[in-house]
């Protein structure tokens, strides 16, 4: 079995999320064990000192722990994928005496994936370290030193390069347990018959419709979570200017649009790549781009705004949880409340951009033919 560049590039979502897991987690770290090592803090300065190194924990456990189960279930996602588009190989592989076991154990090298993000992240979060020093910092302490942890290397880049190496494997050979001349019939996905009268009398654009979404459960929740991370840290990042260091609130926002591009458009495109087949017949049928459109992305349009809802709830939960309870008993802490016209400034951006990536797409399955599909 040959794991081509290709196929590693399609990994390359996972490297960024993993980068920017690792980055935001080590300047915070770093930060939390430097500056708590800090003595004969100023009594007035107490709660200050105190509510900045909770925020950096705090901080690193949601950035941290959210992003690594998003970056799970891309992995598993694409171990799935690997196996659904290399199925007649690894039959024939199987049917020559290789065990599962031994056919999962090369499934190793996705790992690597998380281990070029992670050490990405981590060489970014020291080369950004100085200047989130500078902000972080309470004036009137002394300058707190920049100092290099192994055992931050180790739990933000070995660890989780083992881990998702080991839980590759282990995926790999729940996904292999098919017989062998089974994975080589090749591709085709096996549908559930429709149960009820209804379902089977639906019109066909109709049932695409349905079908697009409740058979790609993994990508609706991709496209819900791309949606998110641009409602959240876009918002968060404006309503942080007021309430933290400038640069700090810069940085969230490249975060949340970085992982807003990678994630929607990987989604998107393994969506149309799953459906060329579909939409190549609907074209030779004398369907209309606009049909083909709506049947294979319109399914998907609610759950954009689901998740723009979401991220709305969450930067707004999180902020006010920030400033209420952990900057409690500090003095001179802006309040933080709902910014209305913000929201209403995101949603157009979000329209805006979603709308893009729709058409930007839309040009794509207009030169699907029924050519490509039977190359494909």
């Amino acid at each position: 079995m040959i794991i081509s560049i290709k196929d590693l590039l399609r990994l390359l979502g996972i490297s960024i999320v993993c980068c920017c897991a690792v980055f935001v987690c080590t300047f915070m770290l770093n930060f939390y064990i430097d500056a708590n090592n800090l003595s004969d803090i100023p009594a007035e300065l107490q709660p200050l000192y105190e509510a900045q190194l909770l925020t950096a924990k705090f901080t690193s456990s949601i950035s941290g722990g959210f992003l690594g189960v998003i970056a799970v279930v891309m992995l598993l996602f694409y171990i799935r994928l690997f196996i659904y588009s290399h199925s007649v190989q690894l039959g024939i592989l199987k049917a020559m005496g290789y065990s599962n076991i031994k056919l999962a154990f090369k499934f190793w090298v996705f790992g690597l994936s998380v281990f070029v993000g992670s050490a990405a992240g981590f060489i970014l979060g020291f080369a950004f370290m100085p200047m989130i020093y500078d902000g972080l910092t309470v004036d009137g302490l002394s300058e707190i030193a920049i100092n290099f942890h192994p055992i931050l290397f180790i739990a933000l880049v070995v660890a989780p390069t083992a881990i998702y190496g080991v839980l590759a494997c282990f995926f790999a050979v729940l996904s292999l347990r098919k017989p062998a001349g089974e994975l080589m019939r090749g591709r085709s996905e096996k549908f559930k018959k429709t149960k009820n009268e209804k379902s089977k009398n639906r019109p066909f654009l109709k049932e695409m419709f349905i079908k697009s979404v409740t058979t790609k459960k993994l990508l609706t929740i991709f496209i819900t979570f791309g949606a998110f991370c641009f409602s959240a840290m876009v918002q968060m990042a404006f309503s942080m200017k007021a309430l933290s260091a400038d640069s700090f609130a810069e940085i969230i926002l490249v975060i949340g649009l970085v992982l807003t591009v990678v994630v929607s458009f990987m989604s998107v495109t393994s969506l149309i790549n799953a459906n060329t087949e579909n939409i190549s017949i609907m074209r030779a049928l004398g369907y209309s781009l606009k049909e083909c459109v709506f049947s294979v992305l319109g399914g998907f349009i609610p759950f954009l705004f689901i998740g723009f809802a979401l991220g709305t709830v969450y930067q707004f939960g999180l902020l006010s949880l920030m400033v209420n309870i952990v900057f409690a008993d500090v003095e001179k802490v802006l309040n933080y409340t709902f910014d209305v016209p913000l929201m209403f400034i995101t949603l157009a951006a979000f329209i805006v951009f979603f709308g893009s990536v729709i058409f930007i797409y839309s040009l794509k399955i207009s030169k699907i033919s029924v050519k490509q599909s039977a190359v494909d």
